[in-house]
């Protein structure tokens, strides 16, 4: 046998490739393929027979294998292997968790075991790259490094220079590492819970690695919380990666390699003992099995997806104690989507409105009422009628999600129905049962399966029955016992004894066997409720099944009885005595007959075999609620997306080009306005006035303004601006317009000393086309609401707006009338750029396709620094409070019994806050939990450090949840600290104190200090309680702030990062709710919306500019 090469590192998934027992054909099926088939001469049995070198050899192979797994797995255990497993890949990415480890041995020990894996593996590699995290992030180097002595060295340094850190924030650490393409490894090493859910983390990283030849490893160090293991363990299954759990003192120990090897080793030890067990060593050194034998050790050997065998076939039952199950019918009374309130029209019906008719005197007719296409929706009712509905987003997400939590659920149903002795039986619901096991000769080769059933059914769902009963047949009829007895552990071993003493034999005489079970064990049962027979059965019987079915359906109907049959279905063996079923019947009428009994007996039909469950009435049942959930869901969708498109076409601007067309469709026409008559401006005014004052010399004037001096020594008077001009007596109401500057000139005539004037208007002062600027925004994110944020980088303020920069007073096309002509006529150069219709003014294009090329650059700079910002604003403690703005503040928790299930996670993002917001930017701050009454941590605000910060992470670990909710009284309370300059208020429901009250009382008593009060709601549906924290913000100043659409923000922000932004329907942000995500999802649609008309635009010059060409070109070919 190959010994182990240490030097060569391959996980134990690529070691078992070429040393498992297939690849050493080491199988029982190999084994078998060595030996001769002979016929025992005393009972005609045949036999295998095998020489004892080929057995003797087989078990020296075996035993070596078993011996070189043992080697594999102590030589895993070993070194850094034991504490980090085998690192694959050439380019590694180690990313630490360093929120577990403290100060004193527990870092000096996690810092060697570090020092280890560089020093015996990592070394090894190409190229490295190091990062750890805790709330934050700290790369070692900005890029992967080529290994070499220098690099090593700084990783040790690294290593040793690692200090204690808050929070586990994995998913800013995956963020991080995943953009870094060059690796194809990634070992991720955590001691601690994560901050974020598997979900998250799991949706992140697949849509990263999508497409990718990436190698996860993950590593849970020394960590004693389950939930941490559950996470990285099931974190590594999500992403096909191997997984490697290590403790110091022993406990917990797991791992994908050791586990796969352990797995092999144990086939190879019961193949082993299996051998020792099935062949019979003969006098003459051969050895000897019979056929039947080997073949049941091999059904037994191999894994059956039919029925596990219990490891003592013949051993006492193990009675487990369980309740009385429900079929799901009955289980869907008090969790379908009825019982629990979600059925889709139940959930609409408070904003579902029936169109109306009324007769209106004025019309004399009849007229139906109209929809409002703003506020409301057409929707189809479950009775074909059509409803007015009002789409209420929030109720619609909360409730998508609540569908999805349902059909979580259902899964969860269908599991448990799909294992044990449910797979072949159902579930046995009924308190007085008879069982009814069919024996015939067909079932010779599974009556081993036959057995095995019963026993689980004994053991798992016959202890909580009153009555029960056994009865088995083939052409003849035996039960257990004459009567019903009860279930008592003593009666239930008894039966398995009997049923392990049961043979094959006869046709399948249901008949006689249903007659047996009602007329004896059921004849009191109209004094009775809840009993059921229960037929296993793997064929059609002997009788026609119109005459079951009419048997069944007399005994049956008007009495709490039911029949319920288990049909297993495998292939179709002629026993080896020759014996042929009376009847045959392929599996499908088979099926369809016992459902066709099963229906007339008002049972439930379950048919399964070694691939699975075919059919099961049980199942079926939760699946159609499922897809009716499914449904529901989709219909949402369609709401929501519809409602999204009217949004789209009635905020899209008119200009945007559709396909590839290009001449662009007009959505509005308008009928341009006449304008009303110029008046007199102020240069005619003048002219009058000089007129009326100058009568006698006008002809002079006039008749001088074609003569030219004939000396050059005429001296001229300068030029007198004319500073006072008069003005109409009535003046304008509104701000009048910029009027035109004039200049008048004064000079000598050739007649006397006449005076001649000149007066001349100047240029008129064109419109100059705006350039594009240049944006730079600060990478850092500042600490401030988006309103304030937004007053430095909006896209008005970083003068981006796509139509005030592209289409200035003097890019309006215009038509003038030629009176020669009779009729308007665009201007000479019109045709030398392309038209697009703006809010029905047609207007010139006069940018180029490069300039709109770095529109879109600049645009989708700032686009990508908002989707930014929003993903910052998602992280971290932001994601549940906000961010806190002011320096001294107090935060308020709700503590009622409305958040008992919620507690723990507020109080894990509570503790996130204290560190990451309130410690790093040195906050003085308080603590107050209210329900029926209120409960502050200290007496006033205090400084964050260290200390503090501990002490009110213990505080707030001890909070639990109970009484209602008295915002009031909390609010009075946090008012009355000294230096505050901010609330921070958290709630999940509607306070138990009127509105009015709480704004009047809150009003008053912030007349005294002026105190900010920011409302966060959390897992709040009430939509009065949100519209009161609403007001409540906007009242005092603060902001309102919900976490609701939290996980979809930030799957569309990694989308919009990582795709196309200049679609402005995929992908899209939730509707946030609070205001400065809120503020900042506005801008950024406002930003993809001319980001889209950016590049429609550019396409339209393209094409533009190539139809000049191609007619510049025809013409000239014509003139040739």
């Amino acid at each position: 046998m190959k010994k182990i090469e240490s030097e060569k590192v391959e996980s134990t998934e690529e070691w078992l490739r070429n040393y498992s027992l297939e690849s050493f054909q080491l199988t029982l099926e190999h084994l078998i393929n060595e030996g001769n088939i002979i016929l025992d001469s005393r009972n005609g049995v045949e036999e295998i027979e095998f020489t004892e070198e080929t057995v003797t050899n087989f078990e020296s192979r075996l035993s070596e294998v078993i011996e070189l797994y043992q080697q594999r797995i102590q030589w895993l255990l070993q070194d850094s292997r034991k504490v980090f497993g085998i690192i694959k890949g050439t380019k590694v990415g180690l990313v630490v968790d360093v929120s577990h480890i403290s100060y004193g041995p527990r870092l000096l020990d996690f810092q060697k075991d570090l020092l280890c894996l560089i020093d015996e593996q990592l070394c090894y590699k190409k190229q490295l790259y190091c990062l750890s995290f805790s709330t934050g992030i700290l790369p070692l180097w900005e890029s992967p490094k080529t290994i070499d002595v220098h690099r090593l060295h700084e990783a040790r340094q690294w290593v040793q220079q690692l200090e204690p850190g808050q929070g586990c924030n994995l998913l800013k650490a995956l963020k991080h590492v995943l953009a870094i393409k060059e690796l194809n490894s990634l070992v991720l090493t955590v001691g601690s819970c994560p901050d974020q859910s598997l979900e998250i983390l799991s949706d992140y990283a697949q849509q990263c690695m999508l497409g990718r030849k990436l190698q996860t490893h993950t590593v849970t160090y020394d960590s004693s919380n389950p939930a941490a293991l559950a996470v990285l363990k099931n974190l590594a299954g999500a992403l096909g990666g191997r997984y490697h759990c290590y403790s110091s003192k022993g406990e917990n120990f797991d791992s994908s390699d050791v586990h796969l090897l352990l797995q092999e080793c144990q086939k190879a030890k019961d193949l082993l003992k299996s051998i020792k067990q099935t062949f019979q060593k003969r006098t003459g050194g051969s050895f000897i099995s019979r056929i039947a034998d080997v073949f049941t050790e091999i059904a037994d050997t191999a894994p059956s997806s039919f029925l596990p065998k219990p490891p003592k076939h013949k051993g006492p039952l193990v009675i487990q104690t369980c309740v009385l199950p429900k079929t799901s019918k009955d289980w869907l009374k008090t969790n379908g989507l009825k019982a629990k309130k979600l059925n889709l029209y139940q959930v609409l019906a408070p904003n579902a409105f029936s169109p109306v008719e009324a007769f209106v005197p004025i019309l004399k007719k009849t007229v139906s009422s109209t929809l409002h296409e703003k506020a409301m929706m057409q929707f189809e009712w479950y009775d074909g009628t059509v409803k007015n509905i009002h789409v209420d987003l929030p109720v619609l997400y909360n409730y998508q999600k609540l569908l999805d939590k349902m059909i979580r659920i259902y899964e969860k149903r269908i599991d448990w129905l799909s294992v044990a002795s449910r797979r072949i039986w159902g579930s046995v619901c009924e308190r007085r049962v008879v069982i009814l096991v069919d024996v015939s000769v067909s079932n010779s080769m599974y009556i081993i399966h036959i057995q095995h059933s019963l026993r689980l059914l004994l053991e798992e769902q016959m202890s909580n029955k009153d009555f029960f009963n056994i009865i088995a047949f083939g052409s003849d009829i035996v039960p257990w016992q004459l009567e019903m007895v009860s279930s008592q552990p003593e009666n239930l071993q008894n039966a398995w004894r009997w049923v392990l003493s049961l043979q094959c034999k006869g046709s399948r005489n249901l008949m006689s066997a249903l007659r047996r079970a009602v007329e004896i064990d059921f004849k009191y049962k109209d004094r009775h409720k809840s009993q059921g027979l229960y037929l296993l059965t793997t064929g059609i019987p002997d009788q026609e099944t119109h005459t079951i079915s009419a048997y069944v359906a007399e005994v049956c109907r008007g009495f709490d009885l039911h029949l319920h049959i288990c049909l297993f279905t495998a292939m179709q063996v002629i026993d080896s005595s020759g014996i042929i079923p009376a009847r045959y019947a392929s599996p499908i009428e088979t099926a369809t007959a016992y459902k066709e009994i099963v229906q007339a007996a008002s049972g439930r039909f379950h048919w399964f075999g070694e691939e699975g469950i075919f059919e099961s009435d049980d199942i079926a049942i939760i699946v159609s609620e499922m897809e009716k959930a499914n449904n529901y869901s989709q219909k949402c969708a369609f709401l929501v997306e519809s409602l999204k498109q009217r949004s789209v076409h009635q905020s899209v601007n008119p200009f945007v080009p559709e396909g590839d067309s290009n001449v662009l469709t007009k959505k509005e026409k308008r009928r341009p306005q006449k304008l009303p008559s110029p008046k007199p401006t102020a240069l005619s005014l003048a002219r009058k006035h000089i007129k009326d004052n100058q009568s006698a010399e006008s002809n002079a004037s006039i008749g001088v303004l074609a003569w030219r001096p004939t000396s050059a020594k005429a001296e001229i008077p300068p030029a007198q601006a004319i500073k006072e001009l008069h003005q109409t007596e009535n003046k304008r109401k509104h701000k009048t317009r910029k009027q035109p500057e004039f200049s008048v000139s004064v000079f000598y005539t050739d007649k006397g000393r006449n005076v001649g004037t000149v007066y001349q208007k100047y240029a008129k002062i064109m419109a100059i086309r705006k350039s594009v600027p240049s944006v730079t925004l600060p990478k850092k994110e500042e600490i401030c609401s988006s309103k304030e944020w937004l007053t430095k980088y909006s896209i008005r303020k970083l003068k981006l707006e796509l139509p005030r920069l592209m289409f200035g007073p003097g890019c309006t096309h215009q038509k003038k009338m030629v009176e020669s002509l009779h009729k308007k006529v665009s201007a000479k150069y019109c045709t030398i750029f392309p038209s697009v219709e703006i809010n029905g003014i047609v207007k010139h294009l006069q940018f180029q396709p490069k300039e709109l090329e770095m529109y879109t650059e600049q645009l989708e700079k700032v686009l990508q620094r908002y989707v930014e910002r929003i993903q910052w604003l998602l992280s971290g403690s932001r994601r549940l409070f906000g961010t806190i703005l002011e320096a001294n503040i107090c935060v308020l928790i709700d503590t009622s019994g409305s958040m008992d299930p919620y507690l723990p996670q507020v109080t894990r993002e509570l503790a996130s806050l204290i560190w990451e917001q309130l410690r790093k930017n040195e906050v003085r701050f308080n603590l107050l939990r209210f329900a029926e009454n209120a409960e502050s941590w200290k007496q006033c605000l205090v400084e964050a450090t260290d200390e503090t910060c501990h002490d009110a992470v213990q505080w707030v670990s001890k909070f639990h949840a109970h009484g209602n909710t008295c915002i009031l009284t909390a609010l009075q309370k946090a008012l009355s600290f000294q230096d505050t300059e901010a609330l921070y208020i958290l709630t999940d429901g509607k306070p138990d104190t009127s509105y009015n009250l709480i704004l009047k009382e809150t009003e008053r008593l912030r007349k005294k200090q002026d105190i900010k009060i920011h409302t966060i709601s959390f897992s709040c549906t009430d939509r009065g309680a949100n519209e009161f924290l609403k007001k409540l913000a906007s009242q005092t100043g603060g902001r309102y702030h919900c976490s609701f659409g939290d996980v979809d923000g930030q799957l569309a922000a990694h989308r919009m990062l990582t795709e196309e932004l200049d679609d402005e329907d995929d992908p899209v942000f939730p509707y946030f709710e609070g205001d400065d995500l809120k503020k900042l999802a506005e801008e950024v649609a406002k930003a993809r919306s001319f980001l889209k008309q950016a590049k429609s635009l550019r396409l339209l010059l393209e094409k533009w500019n190539m139809n000049q060409k191609d007619n510049s070109g025809f013409k000239k070919s014509a003139q040739d």
